[in-house]
């Protein structure tokens, strides 16, 4: 009897600090994998390949921005 009590109970209750990013974390996710990649293949030290991996992190946001900047939204 205790297990309907205790699955009942957990049933209730809700998860935290989970975030559904859905379709919109796989777009960028794709669009960080072909950054590293394109950032890597052109990058002629060690340390441009580093600058490449931070660039690919940041291009998506400032693509958004120029999209928007165009769309003077």
């Amino acid at each position: 009897m205790t297990d309907d009590n205790d699955s009942s109970v957990q049933g209730d209750k809700k998860c935290k600090g989970t975030v559904d990013s859905g379709v919109w974390g796989g777009i960028y996710g794709l669009a960080f994998i072909g950054g590293v990649v394109f950032y890597i293949q052109h990058a002629t030290s060690f340390w441009a390949g580093v600058l490449g991996i931070l660039k690919a992190i940041v291009w998506p946001a400032v693509l958004m921005y120029k999209i928007l900047e165009l769309m003077q939204m």
